[in-house]
């Protein structure tokens, strides 16, 4: 083999290996990104339910003007319950999407929510626009979800 040739080889096979390993850093800030925004939208969640959870534990830190139907601290309570529930299910949810849980794991969790979902007291909480930010795409899973009462495999997988 000549000089010319050995260098040429060479040239190839850095070449490829840079190459290589810019794809492959892509890939990893691909990941990353997703982890990331994935991260954020969980500790939005996350705050809400601090701010709920305070509402159970004292009814009285409900917002001012929340129509509840009876007035009753227990109500309240039941009521930011639900939405905590259904603020858990949501990372749950926004994580499946992302590509960052395990389709039987989240099938576990849509079992749970969609057997809770036929209680009244969730019912009600749904029914009121009061409290509730959500995903877009989530509030539209949970209306197939509550419509079909069941999670069934169409609504878990992508």
């Amino acid at each position: 083999m000549s000089t010319i040739t050995i260098q040429m080889i060479l040239q190839a096979v850095s070449t490829a290996a840079l190459t290589g390993g810019l794809a492959y850093g892509a890939l990893q800030l691909r990941a990353w990104r997703t982890t990331q925004y994935v991260a954020n939208f969980t500790k939005l969640v996350e705050l809400q339910l601090e701010l709920r959870k305070m509402v159970v534990d004292d009814p009285t830190l409900a917002p001012v003007g929340l129509a509840l139907s009876t007035g009753d601290p227990e109500d309240t309570r039941g009521f930011f319950y639900n939405l905590m529930q259904l603020s858990v299910f949501e990372i749950a949810w926004f994580s499946r999407e992302e590509g960052q849980l395990p389709a039987d794991y989240f099938a576990s969790w849509a079992d749970q929510i969609s057997e809770i979902s036929t209680r009244p007291a969730f019912q009600a909480m749904w029914r009121s626009d009061q409290t509730k930010i959500l995903h877009d795409g989530f509030r539209q899973y949970m209306e197939r979800m509550m419509t079909h009462r069941s999670a069934s495999k169409s609504l878990v997988q992508h």
